[in-house]
Formats: structure tokens, sequence, C-alpha cells
């Protein structure tokens, strides 16, 4: 049985309802639910929660799903809030123990303390920014793409824990253009391309079968 972890991290603030990525978490969770051999669990940052209950999410899960809209380059602040409270939490109960150095040689090693190996994340992106601000010579990303420049650090986040990541998939000018029957059926493909037809996911999902 693979677990899957889907967090919603769609805030609800000012003009952003959190409409599009709350689609988009419920769709992950409707489609591992009718996958034969899948548990889901789900968290909404905008909904209470326990950090230690969290932790131990993390813990469960085979694959972390993060939806995120991105505010002025960044992750809304209430992601960020609930990753500072949850990965605190978890420091020596199961996402990391250390930041992997050793006394006897500070300088090497940094990131290499987490405890989530074997354990892989997907994420998901929604930006007002059209697809070429990333992609044309002169505009704005100046040709770097989501997962390389403003998503970079967020990476680096989750391979502190020691978990390795899935193909991203990324929806461009949802503010001014949001059209969620055409994206809808995309990430569902995603899904399907990641979790049910790849052969490298296939191969990983045996591996943690032999593991556990």
């Amino acid at each position: 049985m693979k677990k899957i972890f889907v967090i919603n991290g769609g805030q609800k603030f000012g003009h952003s309802g959190g409409k599009f990525n709350k689609t988009i978490s419920d769709a992950s969770v409707e489609f591992f639910s009718n996958q034969p051999d899948y548990e889901v669990k789900y968290t909404d940052v905008n909904d209470n929660y326990d950090p230690a209950e969290e932790v131990e999410k993390y813990v469960w899960a085979d694959v972390v799903i993060y939806h995120i809209p991105i505010w002025w380059f960044q992750v809304p602040y209430a992601l960020k809030q609930y990753i500072d409270l949850v990965f605190t939490e978890g420091h020596a109960k199961g996402i990391y123990h250390s930041d992997g150095r050793s006394s006897a040689n500070p300088a090497i090693n940094y990131g290499t303390g987490g405890m989530l190996h074997g354990r892989q994340y997907m994420l998901t992106s929604s930006w007002n920014a059209p697809r070429e601000a990333f992609t044309l010579p002169n505009e704005f990303f100046k040709e770097t793409s989501v997962d390389d420049g403003v998503l970079f650090g967020f990476h680096r986040m989750n391979a502190f824990t020691g978990m390795t990541p899935l193909k991203s998939l990324h929806f461009h000018d949802v503010e001014k253009n949001a059209d969620i029957e055409r994206d809808l059926p995309i990430y569902i493909d995603h899904l399907t391309e990641n979790f049910i037809t790849n052969p490298q996911t296939q191969q990983h999902e045996h591996l943690l079968n032999c593991n556990n």
C-alpha cells in the first residue's frame, strides 16, 4: 500500500480565495482514493492542525504532494508557518536529526541529516506570471525555470529532509486567465504519468514495499 500525503498551501487572504489550489488538492485526494493500493491523508494550511500530528503524516507518507500558489515570488505565509512549526516539531522525531555536519569537520556534509530518506515529494505551483516570463529572452525571470529559480530553496528544503523530487507541474497566468477545465485534465495526466505509468515510480514503489 503506497501512502500519499497531500498538502494544500492555497491560503485564503485578501483577494485570494484559494479556490484553484483547493480544486487541485481535492483532485489529488480523489485520484488516489480511487486507485487500488493507495492510501491518502490531507492537510489544508487554512485549518487548525497539531504540528506533532503533521510530523506523523510526513513520517507515514511515501510521497508528499504540495499544492502552492506563489505570492510575491515566495510561498504564502500560512504555508511557511506550517513548515516552520512542523519541521521544528520534527527535529529528532522523524523529519531531521541535525544539519548533517560533525564537529570534527564542520565544513562538509551540510544538509545530510534528514530522516525521510526513501520518500519522494511532488509539487504544483500556480502563478499570475505567464509561462513566457520564464522562457523568453529579456523577460522578467531571465530564462530561469520555476524549479531552478523561485522554488530552488523549496526544493533544497525537501532535500534537507532526505526526500527526492518527482517532476513538478506549474500553472501560469491563473489570476487573469484561469481555466480549471483546461488545467485539471493536465494535472490528472501528470499524476497518471508519475504514479501509474512511470516505470521509475513503479520501481521506487517496489523498493519501498520491499523495505517496509
